[in-house]
């Protein structure tokens, strides 16, 4: 459904400091921050980015098409087109998209989740509990869009949409008469301000530990990146349904417990945030027991000062323990939701893709695919293999170039520490040496006692890795290969090649077993040398 609205009145609805007067009154049909992207119509907003500066293409952008442009104070001399100019377009945009589109958070139930690992999960696991109920409900994670019956492709890479695709996915779920919705958030998404116009409801934190330190410099900046999910709950506007406000916390993650907890103290002043914890300790508000473990997901009962209820997931390990009691208290808490209805929501999820995905194709040891890429995630991914089986575990992993450094020190040692044997890969080295990577992961293995040809390897070739972990396997151990799950691509030098783990496992298992299936995706370790491809563009 075609949609405009006047660049005035979009500004006149802003909040400070991007309110503005001197706005012409043009109708636009659209927003657009990519040239390439721009139609008849558009508005385009100029941003600077890591690589690439939005402003040098305005012309461009003009030419598409767009009647007016939105960019940095100063930097457009004597523009001959509508130029509004902001101090910061990157934090404008995400309240212009959301005005455009006429509010649509205000129209939603708003249940946000952010974390280091468990995003996703704690998502879909919220999404179930809402259906469950029988709530018209709408999803936005890291893999996709769910509006109604139309799922749509949030991206390769693992990121929260930018903003003004959020707001455009909220406005076609309002449009599709939905009443809530669930958005995954990343730190990325929260630095970078792309939901800071949803109006949150309920925020759940999953955990916060080591990861993204290359984008934000430290870790006391990265857990503040992750806590504005609770500064968010305050700013929330009224809404004719109602306001919880209510900040969901992992009370076993110590550390960010405490930091989140005097965070939510510190932060709400003006209006009240609620706050409630869940964890495995007695000391948490809303607890599990009895928990039991098996190859095919887990069993326990939550308990709290007003309920208890039995949950059985066909999720595995205890990290998804805490990703089930994450949502459930969400639901339970902030959205009045039965407990009863939350465990059956629980029940219904099949698995996530790429999250402890088994590859069965008929061989006598198991084969998963996960998207475990933190030492953290990682951890647990080796953790709950144990419960699932009496033989073996054999890890394949990489550790991507360009981003943190500390965590391919980090998963190695965890690899070595908690796996019986592990094969060191490829993950996205970009312009990175992969050899110097995989010295970098070997060192690590080294430092926890791993001794390189007996107990782990470096296999440069992602393919070549998961086969070598293939043929290492005997029957009831568990093959996992871990850091790319749902993900569709793999970056060497400057570009994208099409890349599933899923495929790849499919295809080394067709090998293994002398049947049909289908072929070993490409990567250019498979026929070239390093110097060569980090030279591609």
């Amino acid at each position: 459904m075609s949609h405009t609205k006047s660049l005035q009145q979009i500004f006149a609805e802003l909040p400070h400091p991007f309110t503005k007067t001197d706005v012409p009154d043009i109708q636009i049909t659209g927003i657009s921050i990519d040239s390439r992207a721009v139609k008849p119509g558009h508005l385009f907003v100029a941003m600077k980015g890591g690589s690439v500066d939005g402003h040098d293409y305005i012309q461009k952008a003009i030419e598409s098409g767009a009647v007016a442009v939105v960019g940095e104070v100063g930097r457009i001399a004597n523009p001959t087109y509508p130029y509004i100019g902001l101090e910061n377009t990157r934090q404008a945009l995400t309240w212009i998209a959301g005005a455009f589109h006429d509010g649509p958070g205000r129209k939603l139930r708003v249940i946000g989740v952010t974390g280091t690992d468990g995003k996703t999960t704690t998502t879909n696991l919220i999404y179930k509990i809402l259906l469950a109920a029988n709530i018209k409900a709408g999803m936005i994670s890291t893999v996709n869009a769910v509006i109604g019956d139309e799922v749509l492709d949030t991206g390769f890479h693992v990121t929260t949409p930018d903003a003004h695709d959020v707001q455009r996915y909220l406005a076609k779920m309002v449009d599709a008469g939905l009443t809530h919705v669930v958005l995954e958030t990343t730190s990325h998404g929260w630095s970078q301000h792309r939901v800071d116009a949803c109006e949150f409801d309920v925020g759940v934190v999953t955990n916060i530990t080591h990861e993204h330190m290359n984008e934000h410099g430290n870790y006391e900046n990265y857990r503040a990146a992750k806590a504005r999910l609770f500064t968010s709950l305050e700013i929330t506007k009224g809404k004719p349904q109602g306001n919880p406000r209510l900040g969901v916390i992992n009370r076993d993650d110590a550390k960010s417990f405490d930091f989140l907890n005097d965070f939510i103290r510190r932060t709400a002043a003006l209006v009240k945030v609620n706050k409630i914890n869940y964890g495995l300790g007695e000391d948490a508000n809303v607890r599990a027991t009895n928990i039991e473990y098996s190859p095919s997901g887990i069993h326990f009962i939550v308990q709290s000062k007003d309920f208890q209820v039995d949950v059985t997931s066909k999720l595995v390990g205890a990290y998804n323990v805490s990703n089930c009691l994450a949502a459930l208290t969400a639901a339970v808490y902030g959205l009045g939701i039965k407990p009863e209805v939350a465990a059956q929501g629980i029940a219904s999820l099949e698995g996530i893709p790429g999250r402890m995905e088994r590859i069965d194709m008929g061989q006598d040891f198991t084969a998963i695919v996960d998207f475990a890429h933190t030492p953290n995630a990682l951890k647990s991914a080796l953790e709950a293999a144990r419960t699932m089986t009496t033989g073996r575990v054999i890890c394949a992993f990489g550790s991507a170039g360009l981003r943190d450094k500390e965590k391919r020190r980090m998963m190695a040692e965890t690899s070595a520490e908690l796996a019986d044997l592990t094969i060191l890969t490829a993950e996205d080295p970009r312009t990175e040496s992969l050899d110097g990577i995989l010295e970098e992961m070997a060192a690590g293995a080294s430092s926890k006692g791993g001794r390189e040809g007996e107990t782990f390897w470096r296999v440069a070739d992602r393919g070549e890795a998961i086969r070598f972990a293939l043929k290492l396997a005997r029957p009831g151990d568990i093959v996992l290969s871990c850091g790319k799950g749902h993900e569709q691509s793999m970056c060497f030098g400057e570009r994208e090649h099409l890349w599933d783990d899923r495929i790849a496992m499919r295809a080394a298992l067709s090998e293994y077993l002398g049947i049909e299936g289908v072929k070993m995706p490409y990567l250019p370790t498979q026929d070239t040398n390093e110097s060569e491809w980090l030279t591609w563009k």
